[in-house]
């Protein structure tokens, strides 16, 4: 029963962030929002200072159209919306509720062993694989502007990376560990991955997008897991990035990096 009732508004916050960010019903979505605070209120105070550090992020990012327009005046106003919504929150959980939740622990330091190694190598296997495949057989890429010139293809090498560096930052560091506070591994990896999925949906991840960026970020809930290396997942999701990034050139303009089967 205790497990229900822990469960219960981290499904609800999933469920708005659903509704905010892939299905764009915002009046839906800020009431599930508010009713996930209200039960983790119920809960325990904890709990709703835990759960509010999510709250903060999906709202100050609902805030703000999540597109994949990469002019000057959009990605100024997207990049600060979600710089905040990672920097409030760690900001209110160290100074405010002084319990130290958000944290980013990068481990430079640490090495990497033969399977980190590996695994990082069939990133970019599947990468090459897998992302044409999907961006220029279903038309996908048509969701992202053309880059033609210098300035929009550093604009758009900028904002790949960034909202990678993002999704690791806030789906990772701020959703999974909250969660995990709560109920076990798969089930906060699960609803993270919700969250994550919805987010770069809205962003033009669609046809069988989704289900790719799901298993994504359950993998990349997987490997915190077993590293607690932010350094490594950035790795890992900046990998595809850069892929993702070459085949968005490519197939606007085939002539640059015709390395690819498609």
């Amino acid at each position: 029963m205790k497990q229900v009732t822990q469960v219960a508004p981290l499904v609800l916050m999933t469920l708005a962030g659903l509704l905010l960010f892939a299905l764009d019903q915002k009046a839906i979505g800020y009431f599930s929002l508010v009713a996930s605070l209200a039960c983790a209120r119920a809960v325990s105070p904890r709990m709703f200072r835990d759960v509010s550090l999510v709250a903060i992020g999906v709202f100050i990012v609902s805030l703000v159209p999540v597109t994949t327009d990469i002019g000057f005046e959009h990605m100024l106003q997207m990049g600060l919306a979600m710089a905040a919504a990672v920097t409030i929150p760690y900001v209110v959980s160290r100074y405010v509720y002084k319990d130290h939740v958000v944290r980013f622990p990068f481990g430079f330091k640490e090495p990497w062993g033969k399977s980190k190694w590996l695994y990082l190598i069939l990133v970019v296997v599947v990468g090459y694989f897998i992302m044409p495949f999907y961006m220029i057989s279903t038309g996908m890429y048509q969701n992202w502007p053309a880059a033609n010139d210098a300035s929009s293809v550093l604009r758009l090498f900028i904002g790949t990376n960034a909202l990678g560096t993002w999704d690791e930052l806030f789906f990772i560091c701020i959703v999974f560990v909250v969660f995990s506070r709560y109920v076990g591994f798969w089930t906060a990896n699960i609803l993270q991955a919700v969250l994550f999925t919805s987010f770069l949906y809205e962003l033009g991840f669609e046809g069988f997008g989704p289900f790719m960026i799901y298993l994504f970020a359950l993998t990349q809930g997987y490997i915190f897991l077993k590293t607690h290396s932010v350094f490594y997942l950035l790795c890992v999701h900046l990998t595809f990035d850069f892929i993702l990034f070459l085949v968005l050139l490519h197939a606007h303009n085939r002539e640059l990096f015709p390395i690819f089967l498609y």
